[in-house]
């Protein structure tokens, strides 16, 4: 026979092969075996290997703990009740007989219990059941803040023969959900309701309605049926031994919702009173030292916290399932927590700046003496600006008036670029004859920069409305067709019209200093140095109150009476009747966030939403558990520089970044912004997340002046309608042109009796068209 046809490559030859390796092939099995590395470096494997191990041990054992620890937290007797949002996707959902079910099955009764919130002794859980009103989108989305579980919950005699998911989701459902995936979806499930007795035809539904709702719904999400009363014991198990899940932002921060609310007046306060919420600490524990976030109320001081006997203990007799929540000042006060003076949060929200923190030490006589002979010799250049402009936004504008002791006022009557800024002469300015060019460059503002809001519905007719609604529409069109593009006016001169602008050479290089031209109420809000290394002391600080003293904090699960002090009467009325439809909810904020600053966030129109949404106008910002109205500057985001553009609009389609006065939060939060339109329920404008928190951002006003080439040779081109009179063509003389195919050239001259052409010399490439 001859030999094997199976191919045999020839070994790879190490370079750095050693002496012994090269010899092995002739060494015998036997003899290999023999041959071993030194006992010194055996041992140093064996110890590294040994280290793996207990590093793996250790970090399993300590996954472990966490996991376990989070089962007992969550789903122990300890535990706060476990909180379920009935959510109906169309508004043929009886969400009143399944909540009413849930909770008889869970107390063990016959009888309908009264309160929301029940606890099972078969289940070993407490359990909250709420109803989230179909149509009013606000509720919704405060009880989507808090829930556990969101069951959603659709109607079999919805389906067709056909799959359509129109049938079990209607248009409300289908805008709720954009929005409870933009605050985070806790754990979700789909109870089906009114399904046939026919065993064959009910999973035939269920089959459907899990193809119609698989592409609207997270990939985890399960189907259960709910119609009879196997059907819900079989879902509350599952509940109960459920793994749940909840948004990141919730767990970061302790939070209560309330089973009762009421209200104590304060004689030695007019006008105030203290708040009292009785409910469940989550998440983590509560200080009686921080500051309370109320819902729809705002932020306040806690007068001292009573911890209160659980009325809802899971081994109790029977017939305390059905006690009410108001009845809760009737439990017994197990402890009282007070708190300090020294280390409970100030109600600070801005900062108090110094006027004389920026002053240097007073001079000696001397010194002043030399300062006024050196004025005295000092050539004074005095020139008309507008009112209110501050020193170096007066640098940057030169007089265009004649100066007895130079010749010609053509030769420096020129806008100034960004690099000449370090050859300015010290000038003295009039501010003497300046209003009818400030009126001018106050009425140009007001026509270029975002209004706003809208004139007063009762001053403006119908017609006017609907035209002022086309008039925005219409300039929403032109900033996304024409981004930048501005027209010069005829009747007033370009240099004073763009007199606050600055010519850039480049808008991603040049420098800008962040700290220029401040107002000085810019002084009363708060900056941090190290906004990450801020973040990270806070959280950490969260996590030593979960682990500190007992005696300033009620721990996870503890059912407690905040006393919340300095209320107003008439918005604590308010919570007292809201609470009887939905839960209030009052969290406890983290260090700094009472504190103002400028928030940016990421951002992005509603798909539903239709209308423009200009720059600066009103709208309501959800920011976690927070709500509070602010006019957002839209501005886009520069990756690879410090300088980002403003814009008008939010255009559809594309995220960008906007900028409000707010109280400091610590990101990841949601975003939901919300328009509240005269005689309308509120819409979702947008959606989006928290970015940063930085008063230093850049945030510039890009404007394009065009023109129209008249004539092009082979060097040059006239172009027109880019300025209208010869001084403005000789004051943007140092500004580069440039053509949308690349090519760049300077200002020359003015051409024409009237100025109105201007001659363009190129200076780059020749092959490119103009």
């Amino acid at each position: 026979m001859g030999a094997s046809r199976t191919q045999v490559n020839k070994a790879h030859k190490s370079r750095f092969a050693s002496k012994a390796s090269r010899q092995v092939h002739k060494t015998s099995r036997i003899d290999k075996k023999r041959i071993a590395k030194p006992d010194h470096h055996r041992n140093a494997v064996k110890g590294a290997r040994a280290a793996r191990i207990q590093r793996s041990k250790m970090i399993r054992d300590k996954k472990r703990a966490s996991l376990l620890k989070e089962k007992r937290t969550s789903s122990g007797q300890a535990s706060p009740p476990r909180v379920i949002v009935l959510f109906a996707l169309t508004s043929s959902a009886n969400l009143n007989l399944l909540a009413r079910d849930l909770l008889t099955l869970s107390s063990g009764e016959d009888t309908k219990p009264i309160s929301t919130t029940v606890a099972s002794a078969v289940y070993k859980l407490r359990t909250t059941v709420l109803e989230a009103p179909h149509g009013d989108l606000l509720s919704c989305m405060e009880m989507a803040k808090v829930a556990d579980l969101i069951a959603f919950v659709v109607s079999a005699n919805s389906l067709t023969d056909g799959c359509e998911s129109s049938g079990l989701i209607d248009a409300f459902g289908i805008q709720c959900l954009s929005v409870f995936r933009a605050i985070g979806l806790p754990s979700t499930a789909v109870l089906i309701r009114d399904l046939p007795s026919d065993m064959k035809r009910k999973q035939e539904l269920k089959k459907m309605s899990v193809s119609c709702l698989s592409s609207e719904l997270p990939e985890n999400c399960k189907f259960y049926p709910a119609d009879t009363k196997e059907d819900l014991h079989k879902f509350m198990w599952l509940f109960k031994e459920q793994h749940l899940s909840s948004p990141h932002w919730r767990n970061q921060r302790s939070y209560l919702m309330s089973q009762g609310v009421h209200l104590e007046p304060d004689d030695g306060n007019p006008g105030k009173c203290t708040l009292l919420l009785s409910g469940y600490v989550r998440a983590h524990s509560l200080s009686v030292n921080q500051l309370i976030h109320v819902a729809g109320a705002g932020d306040f001081q806690l007068r001292k916290i009573d911890v209160l006997g659980d009325p809802y203990p899971i081994n109790e007799r029977k017939g305390c399932n059905s006690m009410h929540s108001e009845e809760a000042h009737d439990i017994q006060v197990i402890n009282t927590l007070l708190p300090d003076c020294l280390n409970q949060e100030p109600l600070l929200a801005e900062n108090v700046p110094d006027p004389l923190s920026g002053e240097q030490t007073w001079p000696t006589e001397a010194e002043m003496a030399e300062a006024d002979a050196n004025n005295k010799e000092r050539k004074i250049i005095r020139k008309k600006i507008p009112r209110g402009t501050s020193d170096y936004q007066a640098a940057w504008i030169v007089e265009d008036t004649d100066n007895e002791d130079s010749g010609s006022s053509e030769e420096g009557d020129a806008m100034v670029l960004d690099e000449q800024k370090d050859n300015l002469v010290e000038e003295k300015y009039d501010y003497s004859d300046i209003d009818e060019n400030s009126n001018i460059m106050e009425s140009f503002d007001e026509a270029t920069e975002a209004d706003t809001e809208m004139a007063d519905d009762e001053n403006l007719t119908k017609e006017q409305i609907e035209a002022e609604i086309r008039k925005i529409k219409d300039a929403n069109a032109e900033d996304e067709e024409f981004p930048d593009e501005v027209d010069t006016p005829v009747d007033v001169p370009a240099k004073k019209r763009f007199a606050k602008y600055r010519g850039l050479k480049s808008f991603r290089t040049c420098a800008w200093d962040p700290k220029e031209s401040l107002p000085p109420e810019y002084a009363r809000i708060f900056a941090f140095d190290n906004f990450a290394r801020t973040q990270k002391h806070v959280l950490a600080k969260v996590l030593d109150i979960d682990q500190g003293n007992m005696n300033d904090c009620a721990p996870v699960g503890t059912y407690v009476r905040l006393h919340v002090k300095d209320v107003p009467i008439d918005v604590a009325t308010k919570l007292c009747l809201l609470s009887e439809k939905l839960p209030v909810v009052a969290s406890g904020l983290l260090q700094h966030e009472m504190k103002m600053s400028i928030l940016h966030f990421s951002i992005k129109k509603h798909d539903s939403y239709d209308a423009p949404i200009k720059s600066k106008e009103m709208f309501t910002f959800h920011v976690g558990f927070r709500q509070f109205f602010a006019r957002p500057l839209f501005s886009s985001d520069n990756i690879n520089s410090d300088k980002h553009k403003m814009e008008r609009f939010l255009h559809p389609g594309r995220f960008s970044i906007a900028s409000v006065y707010a109280p400091i939060c610590f990101p990841p939060l949601p975003l939901i912004v919300l328009k509240n339109r005269h005689g309308e329920a509120p819409s979702i404008a947008a959606t989006g997340s928290l970015r940063s928190v930085d008063p230093d951002r850049i945030i510039l006003k890009k404007i394009i002046l065009t023109g129209y080439p008249q004539r092009v040779s082979k060097l040059k081109a006239t172009v027109r309608f880019m300025f209208h009179n010869p001084d403005d063509v000789r004051w943007f003389k140092p500004v580069d042109v440039w053509t949308k195919c690349g090519r760049r050239g300077r200002i020359k001259e003015p051409v024409g009796t009237h100025g109105r052409c201007l001659q363009v010399v190129a200076i780059i490439n020749l092959n490119q068209k103009f």
